[in-house]
């Protein structure tokens, strides 16, 4: 018989990662944002990946008081940052809402990419994160090596990694490291196998949950946009795949995320 899940309407969810200040949603930010309480999604971290969308994530969590900024060059742009960027990085740094660097990293799927510039700048922004005492959120595509070898040689802060695509093995290096997984809507394809395995293993205190929105959208919304909207369905199916309740879900990464980001205001 297949499992179900029970979704309780008094649930509080987090969206550790979004992206709403992506043109996509120009038409109907503000509308979209302000309908996310109604659906039980009460935070919400938006995640710069360049200068310009750092900016707007800090204006957005000035905006809304239940959104907070993630600050940080995405690897795609790496070929164009610059020493004067990570001094704005800082500065931006000084906003109260501003609770990350991220999101950072490597991205070898992307084979233009210099992956000499990519780690130079990954290692910089890592040393922003230490000397500013902020946790990072790491992108990692196809780069599991070289990622986590540059962390364990210049990082000894707490992060998390994002969109976690990577084996059982190093998930649990990661875990002993102190790092948080986080799950998008990955984990409710059908070829997610892997994916699966690992929220199978992972700690009840060391996942997140995340849309990564305007992308990733889960089944069965697939093809659509994404939104914030649709961060139920990233609970609803760890709680599957783990046979426990999706309050314990909702709840677990809620407080897990608050930890990992120091947001003691909520």
């Amino acid at each position: 018989m297949q499992k179900t899940v029970i979704r309780l309407d008094n649930i509080s969810l987090f969206d550790s990662h979004a992206h709403l200040d992506d043109p996509k949603f120009d038409a109907d930010r503000d509308e979209i944002i302000t309908s996310l309480k109604a659906k039980n999604v009460t935070n919400v971290i938006n995640i710069g990946a360049n200068i310009e969308t750092s900016i707007d994530s800090v204006k957005l969590a000035n905006k809304y008081p239940f959104i907070y900024a993630a600050i940080g060059v995405h690897p795609y742009d790496t070929n164009i940052i610059t020493t004067a960027d990570i001094e704005t990085l800082k500065e931006l740094a000084l906003n109260k809402k501003v609770v990350a660097i991220g999101e950072i990293g490597l991205d070898y799927h992307m084979e233009e990419l210099n992956k000499e510039e990519q780690k130079k700048w990954f290692i910089e922004q890592l040393n922003l994160a230490s000397s500013l005492s902020l946790p990072v959120i790491i992108h990692d595509r196809d780069a599991h090596f070289d990622t986590l070898d540059i962390i364990k040689k210049h990082y000894s802060g707490k992060g998390v990694f994002h969109c976690f695509a990577g084996s059982v093995e190093m998930a649990q290096e990661l875990i002993k490291m102190g790092f948080y997984l986080s799950f998008t809507g990955v984990c409710t394809f059908k070829n997610a196998k892997t994916v699966k395995e690992v929220i199978k293993i992972v700690p009840l205190d060391k996942f997140l949950i995340e849309t990564d929105c305007p992308y990733l959208s889960p089944e069965p919304f697939r093809g659509t946009r994404n939104s914030p909207l649709n961060v139920y369905r990233i609970a609803e199916t760890i709680a599957l795949i783990k046979d426990i309740s999706y309050e314990d879900v909702c709840k677990y990464s809620f407080d897990n995320t608050k930890k990992l980001f120091n947001i003691d205001d909520i």
